[in-house]
């Protein structure tokens, strides 16, 4: 069956996935770039996504990233310390105040630098599938 034998909707729905790739917007979401041309910066601060692109002027405002990054940034510094924490306990038996002290301080660099590259990654996932406005032809 090709995309013409499709009725209307699917056809139009396979093509629309098909001219924005997944991939390639996240691994530029991922190093904070427009999704769209790969080049623009996507955050003008930490965490403040741009209404425009200032390369290829895509519009970024439809995002609606809320809370996602930081539940994904808390869940992935979870699953890689965690284990981590154990480890070194069981073998090499740090001082709790030493351990402590070491592990915080790797928890909050750790989620510093995930933070704004996973809410780049969910602004591109967003912008690759056309949700929240950005699908739209009145940009």
């Amino acid at each position: 069956m090709t995309t013409t034998d499709l009725p209307f909707d699917a056809a139009t729905q396979t093509d629309l996935q098909d001219d924005r790739p997944l991939r390639q917007a996240m691994l530029r979401g991922w190093r904070r770039k427009c999704p769209a041309c790969g080049s623009g910066p996507m955050l003008h601060s930490y965490l403040k996504v741009r209404e425009h692109c200032p390369v290829c002027d895509e519009a970024l405002h439809h995002h609606r990233a809320d809370d996602g990054p930081a539940y994904l940034t808390i869940v992935v510094v979870g699953k890689l310390l965690t284990p981590l924490i154990f480890y070194i306990f069981v073998k090499f038996r740090p001082e709790p105040l030493v351990m402590a002290a070491a592990f915080s301080i790797a928890a909050v660099a750790l989620s510093l630098y995930l933070l704004p590259r996973l809410k780049g990654m969910l602004v591109a996932i967003q912008w690759s599938r056309r949700m929240h406005g950005f699908g739209s032809s009145a940009d």
